[in-house]
């Protein structure tokens, strides 16, 4: 005979739905709720309601069982069957003024025990949660919030179900990269590129690294994505420093653990005074930034000086950005070249846009005009580029770099190829 499931929780309304919040443990979670597809006579597709389970749960797998600041928002599940009753509870107290008003809606749902739940919203959690029990059934202990709604499996049930369910998925926002680099407090890179803003002597100026992209008069704000404007004063934006310090850093002592699992604070600061380091260098090598910037009257004359565009500074350009740091991380781990060689190649560079290989980037507008503009679809010839002027492993790598320069730009190469050879290793083809 089945057994009766007690549940304690607040009964609330929202539109047409009256649903329970409740509190329930991971192991009768695991145990009790179930997917949809699971369910008897919701295996067509006529009845599917959610989703299928994805592979990204491994992700949240190894949170719940190695991050110890683990944490997973409520699950939303429907029920069927089961008989549900809920009853009020009132507390009952000497001082009965204390207590007024906080008892409202409290109780305890009852089911008898034939109750089937699902899942709604949440299921790559409940994926995680049963598979993380099996590995470490001591979590079956831990906590979390589910939200019960009722569910009539009929004709007009299963609709009334899966409109929830779309509304809930189609309304709901998941966090973007911008966010994550903002908020994320296990990501070491998005940890350490917070810190640079605060306490880097350059990084932290004003409007250097461009963090919003909007502020509203009513408090809107919306993260900067990869781009600047040309009249912009910032050298760069949060999101491309981020890539950047993921590139020169991908060896630092805080990439040695779990990478969902906070970095010890120890770990973060010997990378920090690192990756300190490594920054102010390569800003410095790429035509020595720092300086020009901080002597410029505003770093949109540093981008484009007025008439003369193409004059300007190719690391103040994002996409340049983006695409030096892949090119420097490529070298090193290629163990081509170690890091202060790499320096020195990128300072012997002629550092405007006009200049082989930044030249990739840039369209000149026809005579008479002012303004020049950045070919963005280029960045792939740029790194090629870039290779061939940093750490070219054969004269053929060469030879391809210039001829895609040629078939793209529609003229030759302002750098002869017998240059670039001077550069190859003594035993290169």
């Amino acid at each position: 005979m089945p057994s009766k499931t007690f549940v304690p929780a607040f009964e609330a309304k929202v539109g047409n739905w009256t649903y329970y919040s409740c509190l329930m443990s991971y192991a009768q979670v695991a145990r009790e709720i179930n997917f949809a597809h699971e369910l008897g006579g919701n295996r067509d597709l006529g009845t599917m309601i959610q989703r299928g389970v994805g592979t990204r749960t491994q992700e949240i797998t190894e949170y719940l069982l190695k991050n110890e600041n683990r944490f997973l928002g409520a699950l939303i599940i429907a029920v069927w069957g089961g008989d549900p009753n809920y009853l009020a509870v009132t507390m009952d107290a000497e001082n009965q003024a204390v207590l007024q008003g906080l008892d409202r809606n409290f109780g305890v749902l009852t089911f008898d025990g034939t109750q089937q739940f699902f899942a709604l919203d949440g299921q790559h959690r409940l994926k995680a949660i049963k598979d993380a029990i099996k590995q470490q059934p001591e979590l079956g202990s831990e906590d979390i919030n589910v939200i019960v709604v009722p569910h009539f499996d009929t004709a007009d049930g299963r609709r009334r179900t899966r409109r929830l369910f779309t509304n809930i998925n189609r309304n709901a926002k998941s966090t973007n990269l911008q966010e994550n680099i903002a908020l994320d407090e296990d990501d070491s890179f998005a940890i350490l590129t917070r810190r640079l803003l605060d306490e880097d002597d350059f990084l932290k100026r004003d409007k250097v690294v461009l963090v919003f992209s909007k502020v509203g008069q009513d408090g809107e704000l919306v993260l900067a994505q990869r781009s600047i404007s040309q009249a912009s004063p910032a050298w760069s934006t949060i999101a491309v420093l981020y890539d950047i310090v993921k590139e020169i850093g991908y060896d630092l002592p805080c990439t040695t653990g779990e990478a969902k699992q906070r970095a010890t604070d120890e770990l973060l600061d010997q990378s920090f005074e690192l990756l300190t380091v490594r920054l102010h260098e390569l800003l410095d090598a790429c035509g020595n930034l720092r300086e020009r910037y901080l002597a410029a009257l505003s770093g949109k004359d540093l981008r484009a000086p007025k008439g003369r565009d193409g004059a300007g500074h190719p690391f103040m350009r994002p996409a340049v950005q983006n695409q030096v740091g892949k090119v420097v991380r490529h070298i090193l781990e290629q163990g081509t070249l170690e890091w202060p060689e790499i320096m020195k190649r990128l300072s012997a560079l002629e550092w405007k846009m006009t200049a082989a290989p930044f030249s990739s980037m840039w369209i000149e507008t026809p005579e008479g005009t002012k303004a020049g503009k950045m070919a963005s679809g280029n960045t792939p010839l740029l790194y090629d580029l870039l290779q061939v002027h940093l750490a070219p492993r054969s004269k053929a790598q060469i030879s391809r770099a210039l001829r895609a320069y040629s078939d793209v730009m529609k003229t030759k190469y302002p750098i002869a190829a017998e240059e670039l050879f001077a550069l190859l290793p003594v035993d290169a083809d």
